[in-house]
């Protein structure tokens, strides 16, 4: 935790303070800015104040005393709720307008991680809540050096197990030798074993009417056959296995014939020019020093698959922040799902994934970008046509 760094950002936006809230470790974006402590039990509620200004100060339980001892600060401790409540106005002092983990209506959910009982709480001992969404993305998706390095160096990994994949699938279909998606999966992951690699879970297989599905998730024994004539989408994203490092995540598309069928290619060609907008709206506009949110880019996607003719057929925001998670706490490029307002800041990064669904296939392509200073680009390979896996 930079101290200094957050009560600076807090006069800046003109805030009281930061209050951090958790039990149960139900709050893995404190534990993140915070540090993680001990590893001891959080079977009790703790708060946890930096002022914009001042000493920051700590309301943690008796039988949990040393909870937040790896904080600085004055702590006050507690047992029954009379005096959890008069602590946690002590805990707040002078302070008028704080920022929680909330978002009014839910509308960003990643940030939401504090219950409503809880904010009428602390609204009640007349101090304001508003979102930390702006903060949370300043400190916890806002990457190092380090982590840059380690988001491409994943790549450069992930990237060479995704085109083996689509060649030891063609090799099979050529044999004629049994694989399924789940098959292909274990062998993926066999493959990050090796190389060093990590995921949450995943990654995805998905042929033909699967690959309609954003979110399939392909099951032993119950996974489609690979086979000649089909379409293949694989979605892989992992990390490198050591602390600190954060994902890469693409999607990639092949067809098992020697030429790609004109209906996929045309589809293609649009979730390209919709991705490649997307992507020349952001350079654009970070190198001219021109603020951007994450849903005036999810517009430019937006309309080109619209003009083409698809809009119903996109079902998903055009792309999601990235972090130590696959789905990180910065900005999404989002107006769909949300309509998300948060500035798009240096030093973090997100998909640009279009795509276009039907029940019997689906099509998308998934590209990294990641923001500097004063550029922005995308971090991998950009595929320009659907692979022929046969030719």
């Amino acid at each position: 935790m930079n101290l200094q760094e957050i009560q600076t950002e807090l006069r800046a936006e003109k805030l009281d303070g930061w209050l951090f809230y958790d039990h149960h470790r139900r709050d893995p974006i404190a534990a993140r800015i915070l540090g993680p402590g001990d590893g001891g039990m959080n079977t009790r509620r703790w708060f946890y104040l930096i002022p914009a200004r001042g000493e920051p100060r700590k309301l943690v339980h008796r039988i949990e005393s040393r909870a937040l001892d790896h904080l600085p600060g004055k702590k006050t401790v507690y047992s029954g709720r009379d005096e959890l409540e008069s602590g946690l106005k002590k805990t707040l002092g002078a302070a008028k307008k704080v920022a929680m983990q909330y978002s009014p209506r839910n509308e960003i959910f990643y940030v939401s991680m504090v219950d409503a009982g809880t904010v009428e709480l602390v609204r009640g001992l007349k101090c304001r809540v508003v979102s930390s969404a702006d903060l949370v993305q300043r400190f916890e998706a806002s990457w190092t050096p380090a982590q840059a390095d380690s988001h491409r160096a994943a790549g450069v990994l992930v990237d060479q197990i995704t085109q083996a994949a689509f060649r030891r699938a063609a090799d099979f279909v050529r044999e004629r030798r049994p694989l399924t998606e789940y098959d292909l999966v274990q062998w993926m992951v066999g493959e990050f074993r090796a190389k060093g690699l990590e995921a949450e879970d995943g990654p995805n297989v998905s042929i033909g009417p699967s690959s309609g599905d954003p979110h399939y998730e392909p099951r032993a024994g119950s996974s489609r056959p690979i086979r000649e004539g089909e379409l293949m989408l694989l979605d892989v994203w992992a990390k490198l296995a050591r602390p600190d490092t954060v994902y890469y995540d693409i999607t990639w598309m092949g067809y098992f014939g020697a030429t790609v069928p004109d209906r996929y290619a045309k589809i293609f060609a649009v979730v390209r020019e919709a991705r490649d907008a997307a992507v020349a709206f952001v350079q654009k506009n970070v190198r001219a020093g021109r603020p951007i949110a994450g849903f005036q880019v999810d517009r430019v996607a937006r309309e080109v698959i619209r003009k083409a003719g698809y809009a119903k057929n996109f079902v998903h925001r055009t792309g999601h922040s990235i972090g130590r998670d696959v789905h990180g706490a910065g900005a999404n490029m989002d107006d769909l799902e949300i309509h998300d307002v948060r500035r798009i800041l240096p030093h973090t990064c997100f998909s640009i994934e279009p795509g276009i669904y039907y029940p019997e296939f689906g099509i998308r392509t998934e590209v990294n970008v990641y923001v500097d200073e004063r550029d922005a680009g995308t971090t991998g390979a950009e595929q320009r046509e659907i692979l022929p896996l046969l030719a």
